[in-house]
C-alpha cells in the first residue's frame, strides 16, 4: 500500500484515478501532475518504481490537501458565520448559499422532509 500525504492510494488504479483520492486533488490536477513529472497516466500505481513514487510525494506536497484543505475551508466559512455577512447566516442556517431557490427544491441542503401537523 502506497501512503503519500497520509492518505493510502488504492494500488490497482491508474494514477490519475488513485491520485484523486486524496482530497483536494480532482482528476485535472492529477493530470497535470502526471504530465510535469513525465509519468504514463495510465500506469497503474503498483507498477511505478519508488523513484516515481517519491515524485508522486513531492509534487503532492506543494498543493494543500487533506487537513490543511479542509482546516483552510471550515475557517473561511466560520469567518463568514462570525462577521455575519449573509453567505454567513445562509451557511448557519443549513440553506443553500449561491442564490438558488427554496421554496422547491433545496432537499439536500435543507435535509429530509419535516412533516407539518394540521
Amino acid at each position: 500500500m502506497v501512503r503519500i500525504v497520509g492518505v493510502n492510494i488504492p494500488e490497482n488504479k491508474s494514477v490519475i484515478i488513485a491520485l484523486t483520492s486524496i482530497y483536494g486533488i480532482g482528476k485535472i490536477r492529477s493530470r497535470r501532475i502526471c504530465f510535469s513529472l513525465g509519468i504514463d497516466d495510465t500506469l497503474k500505481i503498483n507498477k511505478l518504481s519508488d523513484k516515481q513514487i517519491d515524485l508522486l510525494r513531492s509534487a503532492v506536497s506543494k498543493f494543500v490537501v487533506e487537513g490543511d484543505l479542509r482546516r483552510k475551508v471550515s475557517l473561511s466559512i466560520k469567518r463568514l458565520i462570525d462577521i455575519g455577512v449573509y453567505r454567513g447566516l445562509r451557511h448557519k442556517r443549513n440553506l443553500p448559499v449561491r442564490g438558488q431557490r427554496t421554496k422547491t427544491n433545496a432537499r439536500t441542503r435543507k435535509g429530509p422532509r419535516k412533516s407539518i401537523n394540521k
